[in-house]
């Protein structure tokens, strides 16, 4: 039985669209669009690109939403790019918790503030650098984040 080129979903091989998704399925002929299908309950992300999914994991303090949207989805189940790129930007959100709940508190007591705003800027920074990069569709690899980003998909 074949499967949908883009979620995954089991199509019969005269099938021209996915039932799930409506993407094209390979080897389809031009016709038609396909019917409108009502969308599964609780999935949500029907409109939403695999490099807009990307992009959404790495907004600076609110990408971990997205993050975890994309994880526990069916849609990008088997996308392996968009969640090498939402494991990434979980880990940098978890970077800047620390850098938030600990490195903070830490410096606050020692009165060098300044150097919290240079780490804060530089997680901003990044984030923004990985949005670009998932924007022209390239899996860079931060270090330590991109490894532990390719371990989690391979526990996955």
């Amino acid at each position: 039985m074949p499967f949908c080129s883009q979620c995954g979903n089991p199509v019969v091989a005269a099938d021209s669209f996915c039932g799930r998704c409506g993407a094209r399925q390979p080897g389809a002929t031009a016709g038609p669009h396909p019917p409108h299908t009502a969308p599964h309950p609780g999935s949500g992300l029907e409109g939403i690109n695999a490099k807009t999914a990307s992009i959404l994991c790495y907004i600076p303090w609110v990408g971990w939403i997205a993050a975890i949207v994309v994880l526990a989805s069916d849609r990008f189940r088997h996308d392996r790019a968009v969640r090498f790129h939402a494991f990434q930007g979980l880990y940098l959100f978890v970077a800047w918790l620390i850098a938030d709940q600990v490195i903070r508190p830490l410096l606050s007591a020692v009165a060098h503030m300044h150097i919290y705003a240079i780490i804060e800027a530089m997680l901003v920074g990044v984030s923004i650098f990985m949005m670009v990069k998932a924007a022209h569709e390239q899996q860079y690899q931060l270090p330590l984040f991109g490894e532990l980003a390719h371990r989690s998909m391979t526990e996955d």
